[in-house]
């Protein structure tokens, strides 16, 4: 045993020996990155600044899985995984059996998105030789405003995108094809749409790395995607993709004719509204040097096709969490480029990187101290603790419509709705277009929590309804009502 420990002691020494400046650099980012996010994102979910979209959906449905029930969503009335097939979200749910916070996501996801820093180190390591490339590389990525936006927007399991195509370009671009295989098969459990990104991964593979792994690669992933469209999501809510409606031109065959008959309408509609500076945002924070040799940047060309054909305006902003997949597509694409460049122009480019990532990130990134400072949220404010004094009134095991911002402190019961559901479908069922009508399980509803003062057509539902309930707990913010009849 006490050979061992030697042994081990020794092994520690000499791998603390060849810690430099550099990795301490890049660590002390990555660790201060997170803890500011997580910090925030908390600070911004227990000062209401969240709701059931995009948050308390989520927490509802783990919790309801860490129960041993079906994970059906009332907050959005539909099954977690008919929504989207992101069982990426399954080994979250043993944290629900010791983790009472409703902050746990906004954690997990702060943590995630930090540590895709790790593989876009080890790429850039493995593709240049250079700890100060390295570094820079990590800077790029942490400064991308795509990924803080997408820390800041609520939660979504889009966000372990941002690792793991980072540890898969990794693996690819190294040959560790176990590595390769697990990146590829969590991307694939993210979403069923990231089957776009894994069949070009996977023809990169076939090009410049094993034609064997990269036509398995690519065959699997459109296997996958098949299976979950018309297997999973339609046995689940009885369609096989919910979001046609995104589609111009009237959908796939419109879409479809429209590419053939008339591609300058399909090329005006990409370049049309802020699809420009979108691109911008994605390429200028690494000083579009992936362009100059872009065979790993093109890996992200259907998702982004996807994203600009899309009709529905998230899709396209830098904001939101769409565009999380392209950061480390663009930093290691970026620093490929660089590798395939003569020696005495790597140290200039990777500069322009830098100056790139910081100059975009002044001007886009929601970071301390930066220009952009998006709204935030304080769990000091009066209304705060007025709120959790209203839930308290309520018992666990109850049926509730809730006001919005509550609803993800709430969410981990069996049933719980967004005020005015179920006494007037919004944003509820498979069809988000279905709407207006009163819900047949409307008077199943015991107990409602509402802010004082309610407008426009909220407070004509809660007129409608008000008559079958009592007042049983008030403040100077919050009112909770009881059903009588």
């Amino acid at each position: 045993m006490a050979v061992d420990l030697r042994t081990a002691l020794g092994v520690l020494q000499r791998r603390l020996a060849q810690v430099t400046i550099w990795h301490s650099i890049a660590t002390s980012l990555t660790v201060l990155y997170i803890v500011w996010l997580a910090e925030r994102t908390t600070r911004n979910h227990f000062g209401l600044g969240t709701s059931a979209y995009d948050a308390g959906l989520f927490d509802q449905g783990l919790w309801l899985l860490s129960q041993g029930k079906a994970p059906f969503v009332t907050l959005m009335g539909r099954n977690l995984f008919g929504d989207h097939t992101s069982f990426i979200l399954l080994p979250l749910v043993p944290l629900y059996w010791v983790v009472e916070s409703t902050g746990l996501l906004f954690v997990v996801q702060s943590i995630v998105l930090g540590l895709g820093a790790l593989p876009v180190w080890k790429a850039t390591r493995h593709l240049l030789g250079s700890l100060p490339m390295s570094c820079a590389a990590v800077v790029a990525y942490l400064l991308h405003p795509a990924l803080t936006y997408t820390g800041l927007e609520n939660f979504h399991p889009d966000a372990a995108l941002a690792p793991l195509i980072a540890w898969a370009l990794y693996a690819g671009l190294t040959y560790r094809w176990v590595q390769y295989t697990f990146a590829v098969l969590l991307i694939l459990a993210v979403k069923e749409d990231t089957a776009l990104f894994v069949m070009a991964l996977g023809a990169w593979v076939a090009l410049r790395r094993d034609w064997h792994i990269g036509l398995l690669t690519m065959f699997g992933a459109l296997w996958f995607a098949v299976l979950m469209l018309f297997a999973v999501m339609r046995g689940i809510v009885g369609v096989p993709y919910r979001n046609e409606w995104r589609l111009p031109f009237g959908g796939f065959g419109g879409l479809l004719r429209t590419t053939l008959t008339r591609p300058d309408k399909l090329i005006r509609h990409l370049v049309s509204g802020d699809r420009p500076l979108y691109v911008l945002q994605i390429l200028a924070p690494i000083g579009f040097v992936a362009l100059l040799r872009p065979e790993i940047a093109l890996l992200g060309t259907l998702p982004l096709l996807s994203n600009l054909v899309s009709t529905f305006w998230y899709q396209s902003q830098i904001e939101y969490h769409y565009a999380v997949q392209f950061v480390p597509i663009v930093v290691i694409g970026a620093m490929y480029a660089i590798s395939r460049m003569a020696d005495h122009l790597r140290t200039w480019l990777a500069g322009v990187v830098f100056v790139g990532a910081l100059a975009c990130a002044v001007v886009w990134t929601p970071l301390p101290y930066l220009r952009v400072q998006p709204p935030s949220w304080t769990p000091s404010h009066p209304s705060v603790a007025a709120a959790h004094d209203a839930i308290n009134q309520v018992p666990r095991d109850s049926i509730v419509a809730a006001y919005h911002t509550l609803t993800a402190h709430m969410s981990r019961r069996e049933r719980i709705y967004v005020f005015p559901v179920p006494f007037r479908r919004v944003l509820y069922g498979p069809d988000v277009f279905a709407k207006g009508d009163r819900l047949p399980f409307a008077d199943d509803v015991q107990f409602v929590i509402l802010p004082r003062q309610l407008d426009g057509e909220a407070e004509l539902d809660w007129q409608r309804e008000r008559p079958f309930f009592e007042v049983t707990y008030g403040n100077d913010w919050w009112i909770v009502y009881e059903r009588v009849r």
